[in-house]
């Protein structure tokens, strides 16, 4: 045979050999994550499910924190089946998401660089507790305080009977969405991490964030005026603080630039 065309066939050869392998390696990797998702997916099943039998075995402990000693009225039996369920699975949920974002967390870590693992590690347990407190501040202080202004408005010209379906849709939507309001400096910090957002872009834009957050308060909140501002009003300490934050962060950033220079 031709000496070129021999050396041709070797390196073809070698060449496809190659991609073989690179394609097994691929095939295998990917053969690894679905692996490991799965683990991490039957985990999270057996921890909600778990939880959830716990929660609706002592169903009549922790009922009355939830309704809170209120006259509340059920219209129909299937009503209390569909009520029972519909708390435990959202009281499960949020007892297990700590779980759940450390199986996530685990899941994710091999393929992040060290940079965003440093920001997950950092701000992920900041990110809960902010969670956690915008669900107590919803409890203690939205959710009682604009249920008793709204029946004692209602009771002025109407006889007041609340159902137990509607009264624990109104106590998810006084605590559920503050949580989410409250990861507001979270967001912020990460967007200047990425070179997004800035503090001057955030005092220019203040009178405009502000009405944002009104808009947004009344749209998760009763409509009444004194639910709109006790949540306005931590919004708006959540937004300054956010900006003293990042201009924190900046000149910080600006020294170590200086002192690298």
């Amino acid at each position: 045979m031709d000496p070129y065309q021999e050396h041709k066939a070797n390196a073809v050869a070698e060449l496809s050999q190659k991609k073989i392998k690179e394609g097994a390696i691929k095939e295998g990797s990917l053969t690894d994550h679905l692996a490991d998702l799965r683990k991490q997916l039957i985990k999270s099943a057996s921890v909600f499910i778990f939880f959830l039998v716990i929660v609706f075995s002592t169903i009549n402990w922790w009922l009355p924190y939830v309704t809170r000693g209120n006259d509340l009225v059920v219209l129909g039996p299937f009503q209390v089946i569909k009520l029972y369920t519909s708390i435990c699975v959202t009281l499960s949920l949020g007892l297990s998401l700590p779980f759940f974002i450390h199986f996530i967390w685990t899941f994710v870590k091999p393929g992040l660089n060290s940079k965003e693992v440093r920001f997950l590690g950092i701000y992920a347990p900041a990110m809960f507790t902010l969670f956690i407190l915008g669900l107590t501040f919803g409890y203690y202080v939205v959710n009682p305080l604009s249920y008793q202004f709204l029946v004692n408005f209602g009771a002025m010209n109407f006889d007041i009977m609340v159902s137990a379906s509607e009264y624990v849709h109104f106590l998810i939507m006084t605590t559920v969405p503050l949580g989410f309001l409250f990861e507001l400096p979270i967001i912020v910090l990460f967007l200047n991490s990425i070179d997004v957002l800035s503090a001057a872009a955030l005092i220019k834009v203040r009178k405009w964030s502000y009405l944002v957050i009104a808009v947004v308060s009344a749209l998760i909140t009763p409509p009444d005026f004194i639910s709109q501002l006790i949540v306005l009003v931590p919004m708006a300490l959540l937004y300054e603080m956010s900006i003293y934050l990042v201009r924190r962060i900046e000149i910080r950033r600006e020294k170590q630039s200086n002192e690298n220079s």
